[in-house]
Parts: C-alpha cells; sequence; structure tokens
C-alpha cells in the first residue's frame, strides 16, 4: 500500500491519506505508517471511521499500549481514556501548557494517539513543538552545556492531591485520578537520543520539570523558563485543527504539545490511547 503523506509547511506535522484505520493493518501498511511518523513527528489521517475497538487495534499495531497513571478509562476499556469539556465548563482549560506526555514515568510513553469524537465549530486546536529541530538550531556550545544535565519530573504540580488537577479541581467532566504518588520523581536527561532514529531532542521542559541536578531552585526554574521560551519558538510549532473523523498520531520523544481554548460553549470529545516505550 502506498501511502501519501502532505507536510504541515511547519517544522513537524504532515496529513495522510491513502490508508483505512477502521480494520486489521498488515505488516508493511504499519512499517510504513511508522516510517512517515518517524520522520514527521506528528501525523493526521483525516476521513477515518474508528470506533474504540479500532482505536485500540491501531496502538497495538504501533507499539502496544503503555500506562496511564491518573486517568480513567471510558466505561467498558481499560486503555482509553476521553479528554473532553463540556460546553459549559468552566474549569480551567486542561493540558495547557507544553509538556510530553507522562515523562515522570521510568519509562515514558514514546507516543500519543486522539481521536476525534466531537469537534467544536472553531477553536480546540492543538499545538507541537518540534523539540529535535530546537535542539539542532542552537549553538554547539549551549549543546554541550545541554546535554550534561539531568532533569528531575514529577507530577506533583498536576496530579497530586494539592495539584492543579487535585481535590480542590472541581467540576470537570474529565476523569482525571490524582494520587499521593504524583509526588514521586524520576530523572531523565535533558537531551534524549531518540531510541529509533538516534536524533538529539530537548526533553520536556517545565510541565513537568521540577528541577536540575546540582542547581538550586531558583537558578534551575530561570534556566528551563529560558529553555521554555526556546522550545516554543514559531518556527518549530505547528498548530493542529482538528477535523471529524481524524485521527492524530504524535512521537511524545519529538515533540511537545498543548492544548488551546477558543471553544466556549461547545462540547469537545477526544479519544485517547498511549503508546508503549519503545525497547531499543
Amino acid at each position: 500500500m502506498m501511502l501519501t503523506a502532505e507536510t504541515s509547511g511547519a517544522s513537524c506535522g504532515a496529513r495522510v491519506s491513502g490508508v483505512d484505520l477502521s480494520g486489521p493493518l498488515d505488516a508493511s501498511t504499519v512499517a510504513e505508517i511508522r516510517q512517515i511518523w518517524l520522520k514527521h513527528r506528528v501525523v493526521s489521517f483525516p476521513g477515518q471511521s474508528l470506533d474504540d475497538d479500532a482505536l485500540e487495534r491501531f496502538t497495538l499495531a504501533m507499539g502496544g499500549f503503555g500506562e496511564d497513571p491518573f486517568f480513567d478509562p471510558i466505561p467498558g476499556r481499560k486503555h482509553v481514556a476521553a479528554i473532553q469539556r463540556e460546553a459549559e465548563e468552566q474549569t480551567p482549560l486542561f493540558a495547557e501548557n507544553w509538556h510530553s506526555d507522562w515523562s515522570f514515568l521510568a519509562k515514558p510513553p514514546a507516543g500519543t494517539c486522539l481521536v476525534s469524537i466531537e469537534v467544536p465549530p472553531m477553536g480546540g486546536d492543538t499545538m507541537f513543538a518540534d523539540q529535535i529541530t530546537a535542539f539542532a538550531s542552537l549553538p554547539d556550545e549551549r549543546k554541550d552545556q545541554l546535554r550534561k544535565l539531568t532533569a528531575i519530573h514529577s507530577a506533583r504540580g498536576a496530579y497530586s492531591p494539592d495539584g492543579a488537577y487535585g481535590e480542590g479541581d472541581e467540576g470537570r467532566s474529565m476523569a482525571i485520578r490524582p494520587d499521593v504518588s504524583a509526588m514521586d520523581t524520576q530523572t531523565h536527561p535533558l537531551i534524549q537520543r531518540h531510541p529509533e532514529t538516534g536524533e538529539e531532542a530537548l526533553f520536556s521542559c517545565l510541565g513537568y520539570i521540577i528541577g536540575i541536578e546540582g542547581m538550586d531552585d531558583g537558578e534551575s526554574f530561570a534556566m528551563l523558563a529560558e529553555l521554555l521560551a526556546w522550545q516554543g519558538r514559531d518556527e518549530f510549532v505547528y498548530r493542529h485543527k482538528w477535523e471529524t473523523d481524524m485521527l492524530v498520531l504524535w512521537d511524545n520523544r519529538s515533540v511537545l504539545h498543548k492544548a488551546t481554548g477558543g471553544y466556549e460553549g461547545n462540547r469537545r470529545e477526544l479519544h485517547r490511547t498511549t503508546i508503549a516505550a519503545w525497547a531499543a
């Protein structure tokens, strides 16, 4: 099967046609999709009629199910979560800061899949920032400095009982499950080498990083804030506009992402699966 990938014109992102994801995929098609994914980092598949069975089947084909520590799945499923917001919901927007999904885990997920269930007529775009290109664009001296740093990741700011989505977060329709385990920490090199392509990337930012080993809090925060301004520069960003019947697949090892609003008074629902870490 020959797939067509139309590039977004941004640093990352492509729109893929020529495949029906509603049924089982043969090995050659899976391999072709994976190569497009690795090249473009974020890929969308428009015009797909996918139920949750098909979403799970696609996730298994792309590497299997990863861990989702702070979401409850939708009824009747173990691995599908609803990223949703009701029309009259007044809670702060979910996931509106740059992050890489679950970077605080010992083995963060390779990728994430989202399928549009209900798309508002305006707003609700998802932003992606290409961290391979962001790193490659830094001066060599700065690259060498960053390669020496180890970041301390934690979910405490988001999913602990006192976090943004903790016990005080009332009126939210998403099935978020805060827990004291969010206080745990995990270290990862600030610069990660992609296990499949060998490319170096900046790995996550202020979303889940609470410090840098060997730096005090003030010094690490200042450095991370400065770095974040670079990571989210326009030349590294692709703004994805959702459509009905669309699947989007992105690589958590090479991009950051964040949600945007602008659809007040309208309902929005996407179904999500997490792709397990890729074992080299």
